[in-house]
């Protein structure tokens, strides 16, 4: 477990050092610790420690060096059900965390959230996302939610998008890799490990999807 996770640190630094920070903004879409991890018995983690575990996605956080950092509360399962730890980890960082954050970047709007429908097929993927983006246009009919130039959503673990002229919708990619002891046994959807990058500047914005391809994850085949 120990080499897996080196691993997967270097990475996720391949990444950082691509970018390059400082950061304007940092946005850390919910599940930002793994819980104790009951399915398997805890037997995937590093620590069961939560206390730990909020110290080292501190420590992940911290090398954008982001002048702002907002975090969305994750899942339960992940995070706690009777205590939020995602609340320490923003404390400790002086980052902000909502539920459901709204954030504007010049003028694009960010509509960010953690939790998202998942699809059991492929070809699927994009419903929950177009589902999503009617959800704020009728909010925003309403005058109770801003509309949304960008949505992200995370939970299911792989990347996909969808989207118009005029808005984006996308399931970011996990930092969790695939074949787990968990996900190996009970589920069928790809994984895609990685982050997405966006620039905005005068009113437009790009975006660049980092996913990397985990040696970890390939599966070895039992050679007769």
């Amino acid at each position: 477990m120990a080499g897996v996770a080196t691993r997967t640190l270097g990475a996720y630094e391949e990444i950082v050092e691509g970018i390059g920070p400082p950061i304007d903004l940092l946005i850390a879409n919910g599940d930002l610790i793994d819980g104790r991890g009951e399915r398997s018995g805890g037997t995937e983690l590093i620590t069961s420690d939560l206390n730990v575990q909020v110290e080292m996605a501190i420590e992940a956080l911290k090398v954008w060096e982001a002048k702002k950092i907002v975090i969305s509360y994750g899942s339960g399962y992940h995070v706690g059900r009777l205590v939020d730890f995602e609340q320490q980890i923003a404390w400790l960082l002086g980052a902000e965390i909502h539920s459901h954050p709204f954030i504007k970047v010049e003028d694009v709007v960010f509509d960010v959230k953690h939790k998202v429908g998942r699809s059991s097929i492929p070809h699927g993927r994009g419903t929950p996302l177009a589902r999503e983006r009617l959800w704020n246009v009728l909010w925003a009919e309403r005058e109770a939610q801003p509309k949304a130039d960008i949505i992200l959503r995370s939970h299911t673990h792989y990347f996909t998008y969808i989207g118009e002229a005029d808005w984006l919708a996308m399931i970011l990619p996990a930092l969790q890799a695939a074949k787990t002891k968990y996900g190996a046994r009970e589920c069928s959807n790809t994984v895609d490990w990685g982050l997405v990058e966006f620039r905005v500047e005068g009113g437009a914005f790009t975006w660049k999807a980092h996913i990397k391809r985990l040696k970890t994850t390939k599966t070895k085949i039992i050679q007769v």
